[in-house]
């Protein structure tokens, strides 16, 4: 007896486990309060000596005096995300 290929209208669609569901993470790209960072975040610091943060929030240590925003994996606070959001508005600026 011969076997009989199934076309693809015969099977019922699968969900693919890989999807990300939207509603899960309908937020952006993870820099929301609450979220984890999907990436280290570093800010220069003024290298005269007064510490105030300068640059843009990059993703790899800028060398020289810089700090470290917020590592990897860890939770977006409040004051994580005034930082971040001050460093946007002064790159606009």
């Amino acid at each position: 007896m011969a076997t009989r290929k199934t076309s693809s209208s015969d099977t019922p669609e699968q969900p693919n486990p890989a999807v990300v569901r939207t509603q899960e993470y309908a937020a952006g790209e993870g820099w929301e309060v609450g979220q984890r960072a999907p990436q280290d975040a570093f800010r220069a610091l003024d290298p005269s000596g007064t510490g105030a943060p300068i640059g843009p929030v990059v993703h790899t240590h800028p060398g020289g005096y810089a700090r470290q925003v917020v590592a990897k994996g860890g939770l977006i606070t409040d004051g994580v995300k005034r930082e971040l959001d001050a460093a946007d508005e002064g790159e606009q600026g």
